[in-house]
């Protein structure tokens, strides 16, 4: 993703861009936590709009907006293994610069990574403490270790007035204003994933004055480390066109880092960008099997008699894991078939957890105003204009990136993001008027106790934050 940024506009893009984002990402993140402070409770976005909706159309608003949920943390498991699988492929023509690795070898990798999440995910959960720990400590480490080791070796550093100013159009399109929001699109996918905290309210004390701070504390924080992440990166860039533009490696990044640091060095990096983003796929496994699975325990879903089971053995939601799996495989298809699928994937993993961040804000100003009782944390009379402000900006880059990506537009390069969306969304609304509108009527078994979830597992997209920007390449 940073190569396809700097190619849409440049360093200003990508460091501008990215302040940009982390501000109105910032203002959704408020809207979110001023919610999530009066009705502290798990299950985050689909019991918010339960609480906020008109009593008539809880069942649909909730299952619209779980759905949008499921297939945000979903697809980022395509998006996550596609990326790993892209690093690993440029490992292997580094060390062996006359073999070519195809899309489809890059593809076959991914399938297997994908594989091992699955497997991973159907163990048992005691397992998934030691993940978590070694996914923390591996990021805060390896992130330090690059920038530290990249500044300092690598010569010929551009100028600050390079890094800040830099502007280049490579998309095809002539208006550079497009081009430059079109490279939006990196820095809006790493920043989400934040109403994470929420996901585990009710096992938080003081959950109202903490579970906000924990939303508003993990934009704050992943905005301040991708920016300097992003800042080393873009110091390391001595030519551009060379680098970026006429790379012969699938990820621009490692062609910056082999020219700044070396070969060894580069290997170091690229393995602590890919363990980065399997720790990030195997906890976007976990907690999308723990989404659905809880969805299906409402009834939410096709298949939810199976879905909703629990294997006695490992205690763990198999059926949800391997549907999750299937799926995250079937949409990495379209990386062998599209010139930009990789953004489309990118792109439909936006819109729809934007979505699902934007049903309960509306509401909260719309419909569920008169309802809405503020908790610890509020707005004050600053609620309604955040909130607005918030709802303009998702429904903005919702638009935005769903657009071409690459001029002229082709069947190869079309941005096929909202043929996914779309056609979930299409199931959805199917599903519920043909057969669940008879017996779904919102979040209800998903509010009891179960063995399962009382083990402790933080299951929710919260490890995709931790990978910063290392993961958006």
């Amino acid at each position: 993703m940073w190569g396809d940024a700097m190619m849409s506009g440049g360093s200003i893009a990508v460091i501008w861009g990215w302040f940009i984002v982390a501000f109105f990402t910032m203002g959704v993140a408020l809207s979110l936590a001023e919610i999530c402070s009066s009705y502290p409770v798990s299950g985050g976005v689909y019991i918010w709009t339960s609480q906020l909706a008109p009593t008539e159309w809880v069942p649909l608003a909730s299952l619209v907006t779980g759905w949008c949920n499921w297939l945000g943390l979903t697809v980022a498991i395509t998006s996550a293994d596609l990326g790993l699988a892209q690093f690993l492929g440029s490992v292997i023509q580094m060390q062996n610069p006359d073999y070519n690795i195809t899309i489809y070898w890059e593809f076959g990798i991914f399938l297997v990574v994908a594989f091992i999440h699955g497997v991973i995910n159907s163990a048992s959960v005691k397992y998934n403490g030691f993940f978590n720990q070694t996914s923390l400590w591996w990021h805060l480490i390896g992130t330090l270790l690059i920038v530290a080791v990249g500044l300092a070796l690598t010569p010929n550093k551009p100028s600050a007035e390079w890094v800040f100013t830099y502007f280049e159009n490579d998309t095809g399109f002539s208006n550079n204003g497009y081009a430059f929001l079109i490279g939006l699109l990196q820095s809006q996918y790493t920043l989400s994933g934040f109403d994470s905290a929420a996901q585990m309210s009710d096992e938080t004390s003081d959950a109202g004055r903490a579970a906000p701070r924990g939303i508003i504390y993990a934009v704050g924080t992943a905005a301040i480390v991708g920016l300097v992440f992003l800042l080393s990166v873009n110091f390391c860039v001595q030519d551009f066109q060379a680098q970026i533009v006429n790379t012969t490696l699938s990820v621009p990044m490692t062609q910056v880092w082999m020219d700044g640091v070396g070969r060894n060095w580069t290997i170091v990096f690229c393995t602590i960008v890919m363990g980065a983003m399997f720790f990030s796929g195997s906890a976007l496994t976990l907690g999308s099997s723990r989404m659905i699975y809880a969805f299906a325990r409402d009834r939410g879903t096709p298949f939810s008699s199976y879905i909703s089971k629990v294997n006695p053995m490992t205690k763990t939601p198999v059926w949800a894991v391997w549907a999750n799996i299937i799926f995250a495989m079937v949409v990495g298809i379209l990386y062998i078939v599209n010139d930009t699928a990789f953004s489309a994937i990118v792109s439909v993993n936006t819109i729809a957890s934007s979505l699902a961040y934007f049903i309960p804000i509306c509401l909260r100003l719309t419909t569920g105003r008169k309802k809405f009782k503020r908790g610890p944390f509020h707005l004050g009379p600053f609620s309604y204009v955040i909130g607005t402000i918030s709802c303009l900006w998702i429904l903005f880059t919702f638009v935005l990136f769903v657009c071409p990506t690459a001029y002229p537009v082709t069947a190869e390069n079309m941005n096929y993001a909202s043929v996914i969306f779309v056609f979930v969304i299409m199931v959805c609304v199917i599903f519920y008027y043909t057969r669940a509108r008879h017996y779904f009527t919102g979040p209800s078994m998903s509010l009891e106790p179960d063995e399962y979830l009382d083990e402790g597992i933080v299951a929710d997209n919260s490890q995709k934050l931790q990978v910063n920007e290392l993961e958006n390449i």
